[in-house]
């Protein structure tokens, strides 16, 4: 495992919960301002920048005919992605 893991291996370990991703794509969401969010106790991660490093959720959030499931879903797998900073 590289020495930075992804949220989606920490949630693996079960070092973050579905109910904590949950809670952090609602709160991106709401509000998608760029800064270091905690998901999890000790795992922080800028969702604005794994969003934008992650080529269809940016689509899917800059298309407007696309519902609220789509724009939850592609959020949270870029958060899973994303690597824990």
């Amino acid at each position: 495992m590289p020495d930075t893991p992804t949220v989606g291996e920490l949630f693996k370990l079960n070092a973050v919960t579905d109910e904590q991703l949950n809670a952090a794509v609602r709160e991106y969401l709401d509000d998608p301002t760029p800064d270091m969010r905690l998901i999890a106790k000790g795992v922080a991660i800028d969702i604005a920048a794994a969003v934008a490093n992650h080529e269809i959720a940016r689509d899917v959030l800059e298309d407007p005919g696309l519902g609220d499931r789509a724009r939850r879903m592609v959020v949270r797998t870029a958060i899973l992605m994303a690597r824990a900073g």
